[in-house]
């Protein structure tokens, strides 16, 4: 199976964190998000010995809650011992709710408003990620107004295709994130930052994209931010406390995607940074990553009934499912590659559909020319597999359908996380 908490029973049955999937769509209808969070503990735990290990009881692993963002997700995050990073005043407003610590929320974004750094401010967020020279001045202003000095990274862009998906592509020089070290732009960057009364220079952010393979890219990125921190050392007098890599590598989403050594490739970029940090004479700063996709990616499946099967002889067939765009509009959006299993067996005659989608949509396909048995019906359940990051998070109410709930799987046993949205939460905010 793609992944260890993905097996089949005897009879067939899909089993998910070993328990059954159908019995599971049976108790909590579908579409339904199903989430490992035995899985979710292991990754996160992963990730903080692998870093404790190669860099140091300082460094520290950020939850990227943009991939899944729910109460009960940072209360995990919380009880692991994980800092988090957040996007919006939503995620920050989620993970205060669930009563994660504000002091270990790193707050991301291009596009803050004036309402947003306030918010954070009076939140007490530990630490800002600016984007660029307009934000640094706004945040300066407003920390001042709050009688505050508030801890910040800056963010810049090294210039590096980590060759990814081009809409998570966020390490080039034109990107919209960050600011330029090529240019010259960066090393202005700072200046200001050093200049300004109300904010705390720490270091810096870095973030070349998503679903990361290449074994060299997060090595090639310190080069480059090491050779802008020697710089800055130079010109500027300044060392850099704290260097923030970002987040990225992969996960298996098919068979043919390369199974990732996580704690092996942290392990190697650390020997790569401590040997760059003796060549050039700089102290070795704090490192964080971001983490998200490779925490909770392979702890969800989704799983669907069957609506539909249309087959048109000689040209497709088509199984049409309850859910489709709504809960994952990934094929959509960049073509992403899934995993479909039939839920009740995997066995006999087998034929190719393309799954589809409920919406009014022609476009809405959850994956296209998938083996599935030949005689599917109405009423059968499938399973889309990796599902946990990217899913739930961006799923929306169009056509007016109501999003799945999320039901978390725990040493045999299930809870519900997040409810269904009903008709009665649908016109919840209509006046």
């Amino acid at each position: 199976m793609l992944t260890s908490n993905i097996t089949r029973a005897g009879n067939g049955a899909l089993l998910f964190a070993g328990q059954d999937v159908c019995a599971l769509a049976d108790r909590y209808g579908t579409p339904l998000y199903l989430m490992d969070e035995t899985r979710i503990r292991e990754n996160c735990r992963m990730y903080k010995d692998a870093f404790r290990t190669a860099f140091g009881d300082a460094a520290l692993p950020l939850y990227a809650g943009k991939a899944c963002a729910f109460k009960q997700m940072y209360r995990i995050m919380a009880e692991e011992g994980m800092g988090v990073d957040a996007v919006s005043r939503g995620e920050i407003h989620t993970a205060l709710a669930a009563g994660f610590p504000a002091s270990n929320i790193w707050f991301h974004g291009d596009g803050k408003t004036d309402e947003d750094i306030r918010y954070a401010l009076e939140q007490g967020v530990g630490c800002f990620v600016v984007d660029g020279e307009e934000e640094l001045a706004a945040l300066d202003a407003e920390a001042g107004l709050c009688g505050l000095r508030q801890k910040i990274l800056l963010r810049v862009t090294p210039g590096i295709d980590p060759h990814t998906y081009e809409a998570v592509n966020t390490g080039r020089v034109d990107v919209k994130f960050g600011v330029p070290i090529g240019t010259g732009q960066a090393l202005e960057f700072v200046k200001a930052a050093l200049a300004a009364e109300h904010v705390e220079l720490c270091g810096l952010h870095c973030h070349v994209g998503s679903m990361v393979f290449d074994e060299t890219v997060f090595e090639d990125t310190a080069d480059l931010m090491f050779a802008f921190m020697l710089e800055l050392r130079e010109k500027l007098g300044y060392v850099t406390g704290t260097l923030n890599l970002g987040g990225g590598y992969g996960v298996r989403y098919v068979d043919a995607d390369k199974q990732t050594d996580i704690p092996g490739r942290i392990a190697a970029l650390a020997v790569h940074m401590h040997a760059l940090a003796e060549k050039t004479g700089l102290p070795m700063p704090v490192i964080l990553m971001e983490p998200g996709r490779s925490i909770v990616a392979d702890a969800g499946l989704t799983v669907y009934t069957v609506s539909a099967v249309k087959r048109i002889p000689g040209f497709k067939n088509h199984v049409i499912v309850d859910g489709g765009m709504t809960d994952n509009p990934r094929y959509c959006l960049y073509g992403s590659e899934y995993t479909v299993l039939h839920a009740e067996k995997d066995a006999g005659e087998t034929a190719v559909f393309d799954l589809a989608g409920r919406c009014c949509e022609s476009g809405d396909i959850l994956q296209p020319a998938v083996t599935l048995p030949a005689d599917i019906k109405r009423g059968d359940r499938v399973a889309v597999c990796t599902t946990g990051a990217y899913n739930y998070s961006m799923a929306s109410n169009y056509n007016r359908l109501g999003r799945p709930p999320v039901v978390m799987l725990r040493e045999g046993e299930s809870y519900v996380a997040v409810r269904r949205e009903g008709l009665d939460t649908l016109c919840a905010l209509d006046v």
